[in-house]
């Protein structure tokens, strides 16, 4: 499949090229994550969606293949996946995480109390105005079908993903014992550590260690 490049585009490196990276990733996020249904694109069970028929949308026709290669291979948070289908070859894209809506095939690993990469702490990013509501009534999947929560804070070699940068107050969860109390974790394709949390998708207070504020000062909270 090829397209012409996108009108407008700037010399790559520029910032307008910069720009126009930073508007579809955020386009990709919003149709792979929540809105396929709504604009009308068939999407499998395993949350992928064909890059032709994302291009022919309205809402991409400013946008080439490659811009979408780039993206994804540049992506710091490796939030996108490309691959050939199986038995067609036709190339599919699809969001690792961040689902509102439920995707049955999306290659999840769960974890397990023996397995080697259960973790024995991991930090969910929130915000400080939050505190007070997560405090009393625990984190919150929201609209989304998980809870995130990263191995690390952001600075740490070996985190990827699972929060955002600006966060200014980080949530240490025990991830053992919540396990052995029966609430699920999984790992997703590019490191983040996913929970459905409770039968309400609340995790629960009770599985805090601590809680840190971040910004302006690094200063631990309380957690009652």
């Amino acid at each position: 499949m090829e397209r012409k490049r996108g009108r407008g585009r700037r010399r790559q490196g520029c910032r307008g090229d910069e720009d126009l990276d930073v508007r579809l990733s955020k386009s990709l996020s919003f149709v792979l994550r929540h809105g396929a249904a709504r604009m009308r694109l068939n999407m499998s069970s395993d949350g992928f969606l064909l890059v032709e028929d994302l291009l022919s949308h309205p809402q991409f026709h400013s946008f080439s293949l490659e811009d979408i290669e780039r993206v994804v291979a540049n992506n710091d948070k490796q939030r996108f996946k490309l691959r050939r289908h199986p038995s067609t070859g036709q190339l599919e894209i699809r969001a690792n995480q961040g689902h509102s809506f439920q995707v049955v095939d999306l290659e999840l690993r769960e974890v397990h109390l023996d397995s080697p990469d259960c973790p024995k702490e991991a930090v969910h990013g929130s915000y400080l105005k939050h505190w007070p509501s997560i405090r009393t009534h625990g984190l919150s999947r929201m609209k989304r079908t998980h809870i995130h929560l990263a191995p690390g804070l952001p600075e740490e070699s070996t985190v990827i993903s699972g929060m955002r940068q600006n966060c200014d107050l980080a949530i240490y969860v025990d991830v053992c014992k919540a396990l052995a109390d029966g609430i699920l974790f999984f790992w997703s394709d590019n490191g983040v550590l996913l929970t459905p949390g409770d039968t309400d998708g609340r995790l629960a207070a009770k599985y805090f260690t601590r809680a840190v504020q971040l910004k302006p000062t690094n200063c631990e909270l309380p957690l009652e």
